[in-house]
């Protein structure tokens, strides 16, 4: 059997606050340095959060809950070619541009990505992202499958891929149809893409699924997959 510890031939005692300074003082001299202040760990690297899924799992849902149940986040709005739909706002839900207004801006290289979805430009800015990553502001992109695959191929594993999915395909194609802006031909071509969609989950980092009546739930796994990114102790580092 191996030596049992020692105890300390000269146990230290108990000091209060008036003491403290003075024992400390003590211990620094006697290791020959100052103890430091500052943190042992650098702050985490500003993420960039990439959220995205086929039509009809809830995109809009989560990242509004979200917005509402985290700080230290900027959502960027996406550029779009498309006319504004009931209720949406320019500037929060898009910033609404012409097809000619939308080229200038491909033109300055002013996006990070851009696509043709359904037959409107969407794009993504670069200006906001710059200027809140350099605030120390984690980025969200919400982004449809094909600005996903772009980005990843642009930034790598230097930012956050999350998939979000529903429940069931029936869940999915139900939402849509409830979306009730779609014509039948739409949808049609909707329900096609949502399809092969689903497919690409394998290029993301993480899977989460927003069940009907559960968005607190998926909110939740999506903080937690952001809290455990900053966590690690190798970080991602995005470049824009």
């Amino acid at each position: 059997m191996g030596d049992s510890p020692r105890p300390l031939s000269v146990p230290i005692p108990a000091v209060d606050k008036a003491d403290r300074s003075e024992l400390l003082r003590a211990l620094e001299s006697s290791l020959g340095s100052s103890f430091s202040s500052e943190p042992l760990i650098p702050n985490p690297n500003p993420l960039i959060i990439v959220i995205s899924g086929p039509s009809g799992v809830g995109k809009d849902a989560v990242i509004n809950k979200l917005r509402e149940a985290r700080e230290g986040l900027h959502f960027v709005v996406t550029a779009t070619s498309r006319a504004k739909r009931p209720g949406e706002v320019d500037g929060r839900d898009y910033y609404f541009v012409t097809r000619e207004e939308f080229q200038s801006m491909v033109e300055r290289d002013e996006l990070l990505e851009y696509a043709l979805v359904y037959g409107d430009y969407k794009g993504i800015p670069k200006q906001k992202i710059r200027e809140y990553m350099g605030k120390g502001y984690d980025i969200v992109l919400r982004v449809d499958i094909q600005g996903a695959q772009t980005l990843r191929k642009i930034l790598g594993n230097s930012a956050v891929f999350i998939f979000l999915v529903a429940e069931s395909e029936m869940a999915m194609v139900e939402r849509l149809v409830d979306r009730k802006t779609e014509t039948a031909e739409s949808l049609l071509v909707r329900i096609a893409t949502a399809r092969e969609e689903v497919k690409h989950l394998n290029s993301f980092d993480y899977v989460v699924v927003n069940a009907k009546g559960k968005l607190e739930k998926a909110v939740t796994l999506v903080e937690s997959i952001i809290e455990a990114e900053k966590a690690k102790v190798w970080q991602r580092s995005a470049v824009i």
